[in-house]
């Protein structure tokens, strides 16, 4: 490991949108209690709902989780960086940022290839439903997410720590990821880069490649049934996944087709903006997905808060 490694780092926040720092932080602080009070009621109505104990509710109960994880790991320090002007971070904090960030989205992902899988095996093999995604089956699955993209991750921390630094210790981000790290560094990255580049493709690549092999099964069995309300049944249990699915991949395709092929035409700010958004956005949408689409969880929540209707 180098010696000279930089004891503190800077975060810049947003590039060139210094002054509205102050306002772009209220939306995102309001995004980020709704994420996390919306996650944690959902994680909790489903662990004590015993009706909501099947495997779409359980992998979705993961997906909160991971949501909770991913914002809080990010989310308060962007704000501390565009309220309070606390851009200064620790080298060891700011690895350890970075690993979490790369390690729950990979965990994510992972997550909704399961769910895709899930949807799958309920729209083609109805009747082995039940035999096949057992609560044992389950857990391995949620165990190998985490072994998979802790696997992937780790490795992250000691090639940004093995590189030779070089008095470089601003990084234009508002929070710290593999790339800005490494790029502080006066070595070569090449290393880096490859392996990034490797790690994206065998997490987040081979399972949205996996994700439309299943929706593509799925789609072939549903045009088989002969009544169209029975298929758009089988769509609609479809639905909350397929809006998940495009917010998750959505901003983070754009963010890397735009740095590769956009990098001189769309300005930096848009890049860094794009990246806090998804990190709040989807954690904040998915659980109100859910509730709106999903008639079990719009159920149970109009029976909780019944009560409290009454006594008004």
């Amino acid at each position: 490991m180098a010696d000279n490694i930089p004891y503190t780092l800077f975060l810049t926040g947003i590039p060139g949108l210094e002054d509205i720092h102050v306002w772009i932080a209220i939306p995102i602080c309001s995004m980020y209690i709704v994420a996390v009070v919306g996650n944690i009621f959902l994680i909790l109505l489903i662990v004590s709902e015993r009706s909501l104990h099947e495997p779409m509710y359980l992998f979705l109960s993961m997906l909160a989780l991971a949501d909770v994880l991913l914002s809080t790991t990010t989310v308060p320090k962007i704000l501390a960086i565009f309220w309070f002007h606390s851009r200064n971070i620790s080298f060891g904090g700011c690895v350890t940022q970075m690993f979490f960030i790369h390690f729950v989205y990979a965990v994510e992902s992972a997550i909704l290839l399961a769910m895709a899988f899930d949807r799958y095996v309920a729209i083609c093999y109805p009747l082995q439903y039940t035999t096949i995604l057992t609560t044992s089956v389950i857990g391995k699955i949620g165990i190998a997410a985490v072994v998979r993209s802790f696997t992937f991750c780790i490795p992250f921390i000691f090639l940004v720590y093995r590189l030779t630094y070089c008095g470089k210790n601003i990084i234009s981000h508002s929070y710290c990821e593999h790339m800005g790290i490494a790029r502080l560094a006066c070595d070569n990255i090449k290393v880096n880069i490859v392996y990034g580049l490797t790690a994206v493709l065998l997490t987040i690549g081979l399972d949205m490649v996996f994700i439309i092999t299943s929706y593509s099964l799925i789609l072939c069995t549903v045009f088989k049934i002969p009544s169209w309300s029975a298929r758009f049944k089988a769509l609609n249990t479809c639905g909350s996944h397929f809006c998940v699915i495009l917010m998750f991949y959505g901003p983070a395709l754009f963010s890397f087709l735009a740095h590769r092929f956009g990098g001189k035409t769309i300005p930096h700010y848009v890049h860094i903006l794009i990246a806090n958004l998804y990190v709040i956005v989807p954690p904040m949408l998915n659980p109100i997905i859910y509730g709106v689409k999903t008639k079990q969880i719009q159920k149970r929540v109009i029976l909780l808060l019944s009560p409290f209707s009454t006594c008004c």
